[in-house]
């Protein structure tokens, strides 16, 4: 696979791509913030964090797995 090669996103895949990662942001967040007390934020950002890394797998198979389509002029 070659990783510079470039992918198309639609912006519904881009808005689940930037969700996935504000999840894994927030509930990152949350472990390192004192807002909230002891297990209730850990459980928060924990749900949080691992949901967001769990659904990048399948996004990101989605992504770069698909098909570009070429559109060749003759």
């Amino acid at each position: 696979m070659n990783i510079s090669e470039s992918k198309s996103v639609t912006v519904p895949e881009l808005a689940l791509i930037a969700a996935t990662r504000g999840a894994i942001g927030f509930g990152a967040g949350l472990l390192l913030a004192d807002k909230f007390k002891g297990e209730r934020r850990k459980a928060l950002g924990w749900s949080l964090f691992l949901s967001g890394l769990a659904s990048t797998v399948p996004i990101a198979m989605h992504v770069f797995g698909k098909k570009q389509k070429h559109i060749t002029e003759h």
